[in-house]
């Protein structure tokens, strides 16, 4: 399930991920939360006609984890990606205000948009438009972002419903495990099923 808020620049897409750890197996849960920049897209049909909207270019990413082998609401693995290199994001980043105020610092880089953009190589037209809009709206994504933490994920089942259409994914990190006899089984079955 993917939450999208969509502004005349960018879009601000939120959703629960389950992540699994190629190099030693560990596996870690929760929110996503990914700025992306909107194609220019040419108006389509008559005036009352649908347009397309194309949210495709990744500028920066919060992954507001949890490692399923700690403490539930810990934020342990809680990390950001503060640019893209094209679809690949840089490495992640650690900072304590991340793990301490996850919530807090998501709301303070939410209502700077235009600061985000920047900083990850991809200026806006028409930042302080942008930023005033996103920022009015951050209380609203912020609530959307703790609904899908991983606090709220309180079983396999619902994680793997939560995550179905990234399924491919799962299944790609589970094909590429370094550590294939650390990964616990049991709660990747939902994931391990879908592949046969």
């Amino acid at each position: 399930m993917l939450h999208a808020f969509v502004y005349n620049e960018v879009a601000v897409l939120v959703r629960h991920w389950f992540e699994v750890s190629i190099h030693d197996s560990h596996l870690e849960h929760g929110v996503r939360i990914e700025l992306r920049l909107l194609a220019p897209e040419p108006h389509r049909g008559s005036e009352s006609a649908a347009q397309k909207i194309v949210a495709d270019r990744p500028v920066w990413r919060a992954d507001l984890f949890d490692r399923l082998d700690g403490l539930p609401g810990d934020f342990q693995a809680a990390h950001f990606h503060p640019r893209f290199a094209g679809v690949e994001p840089s490495d992640r980043h650690w900072a304590d205000e991340v793990k301490a105020a996850p919530w807090d610092w998501l709301h303070g880089r939410l209502s700077d948009i235009a600061d985000v953009a920047s900083t990850a190589g991809a200026p806006l037209r028409d930042p302080a438009l942008e930023t005033e809009q996103v920022r009015a709206d951050a209380p609203v994504i912020v609530a959307t972002a703790q609904s899908r933490a991983a606090t709220k994920c309180l079983s396999k089942q619902q994680c793997y419903a939560w995550t179905r259409d990234g399924e491919d994914l799962v299944h790609r990190m589970l094909g590429q495990l370094a550590q294939p006899e650390r990964l616990d089984r049991d709660r990747v079955s939902p994931w391990l099923a879908s592949m046969r």
